[in-house]
């Protein structure tokens, strides 16, 4: 059954930066290739994961790859700053400038192409909201448009049918995406404090977080495991199986 198509397809080459929007992307065991496979630590933490949650300003620095995929190696990752500079991700002066605003010791961490753990970057695969769900909640917040890139999800999908949270009917179910791609759908996404956070000025604002506990127990998107991998893009049908 035909459900909706691809609106949107989101990568995070480095945790908790903007991602970039691409137009197409391999499917790997672990979600689209390269997402979420950098990451800054946090070293006054003991080496966890620097996250938006500790410097809010993540959200304004933005990861994208630059260069030829390969199954061997990632391309270069450049990070363009809030103030427009553009650097390698691992640029001392960048480091430095993070350093600085975080009041943070940070070092990098990077996987391979062909793994990127489950865990300690994402809970799960893929991580997809749909547009009526976005709608539906920013009626229920009634204070500004709900810019979908807070929830950081990999898959914007526009529905066939504008039913808010049916994505939530889908768990336990696979849906097909494009002429390969099949993933089934696990489980809610539970949400924290980075929804709140501005992704165009990092600025916070709790009660979108506490209109989401109240409304929809703290849960927006669902994630989604891999079943067969292979090549996806924007406006690529998705179908529900049965």
């Amino acid at each position: 059954m035909l459900i909706g198509h691809i609106k949107e397809l989101v990568r995070h080459p480095v945790k908790s930066l903007d991602g970039e929007f691409v137009q197409k992307s391999k499917i790997m065991d672990y979600g689209l290739y390269g997402d979420r496979s950098h990451a800054y630590l946090d070293e006054t933490k003991k080496g966890n994961f620097l996250t938006i949650t500790q410097f809010q300003e993540m959200v304004r620095y933005k990861a994208r790859f630059v260069g030829e995929e390969s199954m061997d190696e990632y391309p270069k990752v450049e990070v363009i700053t809030p103030e427009g500079n553009v650097f390698d991700w691992k640029d001392e002066e960048l480091i430095k400038e993070m350093e600085n605003k975080s009041k943070r010791k940070i070092s990098t961490k990077k996987y391979t192409p062909s793994l990127v753990p489950i865990g300690p970057i994402a809970v799960e695969h893929i991580l997809l909201v749909t547009d009526a769900s976005l709608d539906k909640l920013e009626e229920i917040w009634g204070k500004e448009e709900v810019d979908f890139r807070r929830f950081r999800p990999n898959l914007f999908i526009e529905l066939k049918e504008k039913k808010p949270f049916v994505e939530e009917e889908w768990i336990g179910k696979r849906i097909k995406i494009g002429n390969e791609v099949e993933v089934q759908l696990v489980g809610h996404s539970e949400r924290c404090m980075i929804i709140t956070v501005n992704p165009d000025n990092a600025e916070r604002d709790k009660s979108l977080h506490t209109a989401l506990i109240k409304e929809r127990n703290n849960n927006f998107g669902v994630y989604a495991s891999v079943i067969k991998t292979g090549d996806i893009h924007v406006n690529d049908e998705i179908h529900l199986l049965d």
